[in-house]
C-alpha cells in the first residue's frame, strides 16, 4: 500500500521547540495513530529511533548510565516510553548533566504526562499533543506541504472577524474544502484512513481494529482494568448520547457500575484521548446556569467503530466532530484557550465558547442546509450573561453555503468554509 503522508501544522512548532534550550526533552503525546513516530522519524532523521516495546532493546537500553547515554545516544527518538519509568530517570539525569543531548519521548496516552513524566522530568520537559488530522490538514497533498490557516484560525490568533464571502462556493478551494469535508464526514480524521488505495470497506474495517486494540491495550496498560465489559459499555452509552450532558448517576444506571468508576472509566477515556469533557461556562453567579459537563468524541469515525455503523452523522454526532475540529485546531495554535458549554436553567444553549485572552467566541451548530434568524436566538444578548471578558463574535457553523449576519456580531456560515 502507498502510504500517502499529509502535512501537519504542529511540525515548524516542533522543530522550533526541539532546538531550543527548553525543548532538550520534547514530549509528544496523542491517541495512538495518529501520526506520532512518522512525524518524529520524519522530521528528526538525525535522531536515533529507539522503540521501547522491543524487550530486549529495552533491556538493554536500562542498564546504560548516563555516560552511556550521552555518548552512544545523544540524540534519540524513544517511542512508547511510558512503558520504562527508569528510561525517563536516565534521560533526565543525561538532562541534569549536559546541555547538548535532545531527546523525543512518545507515548498514547496522557497517563505518560501525568504520572511519569511530570515525577521525573517536572520543568524538563516540553509536552506537545498530536490529534487526528485537521480539515486543512486533510486537503494537503504531501508532508512538505505548506497546511493553510482556515478562518477560526486567523480570527483566533487575530482576535478579529474579518469580511467573509457572500457564498462559500465563491471561495476558490471549494472544491478541495468540500472533497476534505465529505471525507471528514465519512471516516473521520486518523491519517491511515486517506488512503485512496483503501476501499470503504478496509477503511471501517480499520476503525473497528483500531477500536479493539485500543480497547485491549491502551485501556489495559492505563488502567489495568481486567474485565472490560463495563468500560467498553460506558464507551458505548457515551458514543450513543455524544455531544449530550453528562449525567453520571445515569451513567452509572445504565452501565450497572458505582459513581466512582464511571468518573474513573471517563478520565480514561479523556486520557487516552478518546473524548473531550467540555465542562460547563458557569463564572456568573447571578444567572442560574446548568453546571453539568458534555462529553464528545473527539472523532467521528471511532464513534461509527464503537456502534458498529457505517452512516452519516446525526445532529448530536454532527454537533460533536464540529466541536472536535474546533478544539483541534484551537490547540495547534500558540495562544491560551478555554473551552465551554453554556446552558441556563431557562433553557438557553450554547453549543461552544472557546475563551481566549481578548474575549469569547460562540458556536451554534446546525446540521441544516438552510439556516434561519431563528437558529440564532440562543446567541442573541450572550453578552447580558458573559460578565467577565467581552463577547467578541458568535458563529452559527451548517451546511448552508450563503453567509448570512443574523443580528449584530452573529454570523452565520457553512462550516466547511470556516473550518477547511
Amino acid at each position: 500500500i502507498i502510504i500517502i503522508m499529509k502535512a501537519r501544522y504542529i511540525c515548524n512548532n516542533l522543530k522550533k521547540t526541539s532546538k531550543s534550550l527548553n525543548g532538550r526533552i520534547l514530549v509528544l503525546t496523542g491517541a495512538r495513530q495518529t501520526g506520532k513516530t512518522t512525524i518524529a522519524k520524519t522530521l528528526f532523521e538525525d535522531y536515533e529511533y529507539l522503540s521501547i516495546e522491543d524487550p530486549v532493546l529495552s533491556q538493554a537500553l536500562s542498564q546504560l548510565s548516563s555516560k552511556q547515554w550521552k555518548t552512544n545516544y545523544p540524540k534519540a527518538v524513544l517511542d512508547e516510553v511510558q512503558k520504562t519509568p527508569n528510561l525517563i530517570r536516565s534521560i533526565k539525569s543525561v538532562y541534569d548533566q549536559w546541555d547538548e543531548p535532545r531527546y523525543i519521548l512518545l507515548g498514547s496516552s496522557q497517563l505518560l504526562l501525568l504520572k511519569k513524566v511530570k515525577e521525573s522530568l517536572a520543568d524538563r520537559c516540553v509536552i506537545k499533543e498530536m490529534y487526528p488530522l485537521t480539515l486543512p490538514e486533510l486537503r494537503t497533498n504531501s508532508f512538505d506541504d505548506l497546511v493553510d490557516e482556515s478562518i477560526l484560525q486567523k480570527v483566533l490568533i487575530n482576535g478579529e472577524v474579518f469580511p467573509l464571502l457572500p457564498s462559500f462556493v465563491l471561495d476558490s478551494k471549494h472544491a478541495e474544502k468540500m472533497n476534505a469535508w465529505n471525507h471528514y464526514l465519512k471516516f473521520g480524521g486518523y491519517p491511515a484512513l486517506v488512503n485512496e488505495e483503501r476501499s470503504t470497506k478496509d477503511k471501517y474495517e480499520w476503525l473497528a481494529g483500531y477500536v479493539r486494540t485500543y480497547l485491549e491495550r491502551d485501556v489495559r496498560d492505563l488502567a489495568a482494568i481486567n474485565d472490560l465489559e463495563p468500560y467498553t459499555k460506558l464507551q458505548k452509552v457515551l458514543a450513543l448520547q455524544t455531544g449530550s450532558l453528562c449525567n453520571i448517576s445515569s451513567l452509572s444506571t445504565k452501565v450497572a457500575v458505582s459513581t466512582p468508576t464511571v468518573k474513573k472509566y471517563l478520565q480514561y477515556l479523556s486520557l487516552s484521548y478518546q473524548t473531550l469533557s467540555l465542562p460547563s461556562w458557569e463564572k456568573n453567579e447571578s444567572k442560574r446556569l446548568v453546571k453539568t459537563p458534555k462529553v464528545h468524541f473527539l472523532d467521528y469515525g471511532v464513534v461509527q467503530a464503537v456502534l458498529g455503523k457505517q452512516a452519516m452523522p446525526n445532529g448530536n454526532e454532527f454537533e460533536s466532530l464540529i466541536v472536535s475540529e474546533i478544539y483541534k485546531q484551537a490547540k495547534q495554535l500558540d495562544i491560551n484557550v478555554n473551552f465551554y458549554h453554556l446552558r441556563t436553567a431557562d433553557g438557553r444553549e450554547v453549543d461552544l465558547l472557546v475563551e481566549t485572552e481578548h474575549g469569547y467566541y460562540a458556536f451554534e451548530v446546525k446540521q441544516a442546509d438552510h439556516v434561519a434568524n431563528t437558529d440564532a436566538r440562543h446567541l442573541r444578548d450572550l453578552s447580558e450573561i458573559l460578565n467577565d471578558k467581552p463577547l467578541i463574535h458568535s458563529f452559527v457553523l451548517s451546511n448552508d453555503i450563503e453567509t448570512k449576519e443574523l443580528g449584530e456580531n452573529i454570523t452565520a456560515v457553512h462550516a466547511a468554509y470556516f473550518l477547511g
